[in-house]
């Protein structure tokens, strides 16, 4: 029996700004991922891929097309439906997005408290667990303000991986990090695919890293170029 797609998309269109301002960034997108596929996004700067992800992500309203995230579609949804929709998606953006008042390990908690039945201490245990998977278990009760660039993109992971998401969807999560913990943050990604058949869209301009993809997809223009892999 064939699994359903985690992520399944049909003629998804897009539109920022009104009147004159209008401008289309999304042209008829149509792709499925399916249950621990682990799929690269590439294209030029300013090309949609950011767009893209927020809305599978349920960040932004879908305007036209179809989208469904876990079967459930997401054009018309409400917004109770899109927050419990994200409560399963793991997401990693360049900007961080840390709680400045709170430690690495605690930033990292706050994915382990998305899952059910786990006591306090069981979250906590699992938070530095996944900071020494991504190299920080030292690092774990600093502030945010005083760790590097590269130390903030790991937490971000970190806190990610720990909800044990289902699907997992990623902004150049490399980009900050040099060669060798770039390598091992993506082969831990796609250890979590392929044991927890997590689904990982992920995009990226390393060239470093295209070799874990099941598939390597391409866009310009807002358009989905056709499977390069």
């Amino acid at each position: 029996m064939l699994k359903k797609s985690t992520v399944k998309i049909s003629g998804l269109s897009h539109w920022y700004g009104k009147g004159s301002m209008k401008r289309q960034v999304l042209k008829s997108i149509s792709m499925d991922i399916a249950p621990g596929e682990v799929v690269l996004l590439t294209g030029p700067s300013g090309c949609g891929k950011t767009t893209l992800l927020t809305l599978i992500g349920a960040l932004r309203k879908v305007q036209l097309g179809e989208l469904s995230v876990f079967g459930h579609e997401l054009r018309g949804s409400s917004q109770k439906t899109r927050q419990l929709l994200r409560r399963r998606i793991g997401m990693i953006f360049q900007g961080h997005n840390l709680l400045r008042c709170l430690s690495a390990e605690q930033n990292v908690q706050m994915g382990s408290d998305l899952l059910k039945g786990l006591s306090y201490r069981d979250r906590r245990t699992q938070a530095c667990e996944w900071l020494n998977a991504v190299g920080l278990e030292d690092q774990k009760r600093k502030l945010p303000h005083d760790l590097s660039g590269g130390q903030k993109q790991r937490v971000a992971i970190a806190r990610a991986l720990a909800a044990r998401p289902k699907l997992l969807l990623a902004d150049e999560p490399t980009s900050a990090l040099d060669s060798v913990t770039g390598r091992e943050i993506v082969d831990l990604l796609k250890k979590l695919a392929l044991e927890q058949s997590c689904s990982v869209l992920m995009v990226t301009h390393d060239p470093r890293i295209l070799d874990v993809a099941d598939r390597l997809l391409k866009m310009e223009d807002g358009q989905l170029l056709p499977s390069i892999g």
